[in-house]
């Protein structure tokens, strides 16, 4: 039975990567052994779209949020580098962090109907009765 992602990010910097995550995101973490932090994440969802371009694999990586102006404004002021201007398109307003070592982390704002809620439902149908 499956009971979890366990998403992996590479960076040039894990150590400042994983800062930007516990300190300036609030991600709570373990501590795997010798500084290895594995992060607990907020619910997450999964969508599937299909390859136009490549024609290969890939993945991207979005934390969502419910107002992305409030979440781009308190970020700056903990110094994250917003990589993009917010764009607006329609099913969402999108933009990115700039992550230590390079690359980006997507910042989501939908404005669908999310799956969350049913992980939530399952996680505690699931949880053991004391």
């Amino acid at each position: 039975m499956i009971t979890g992602i366990h998403a992996l990010l590479y960076s040039k910097d894990a150590d400042a990567t994983r800062a930007l995550f516990r300190d300036v995101l609030g991600f709570s973490a373990i501590d795997a052994g010798r500084g290895w932090l594995i992060f607990a994440l907020p619910p997450a969802e999964l969508g599937i779209h299909p390859e136009e371009e490549s024609g290969q694999n890939r993945a991207e990586l979005y934390a969502m949020c419910d107002d992305i102006d409030t979440t781009v404004s308190d970020l700056r002021k903990k110094g994250v580098d917003i990589v993009r201007p917010v764009s607006d398109q329609g099913w969402g307003r999108v933009t990115a962090i700039r992550l230590p070592g390079g690359g980006a982390l997507g910042l989501y704002e939908p404005r669908h109907p999310t799956a969350l809620a049913l992980a939530i439902e399952k996680a505690i149908e699931q949880a053991p009765r004391r």
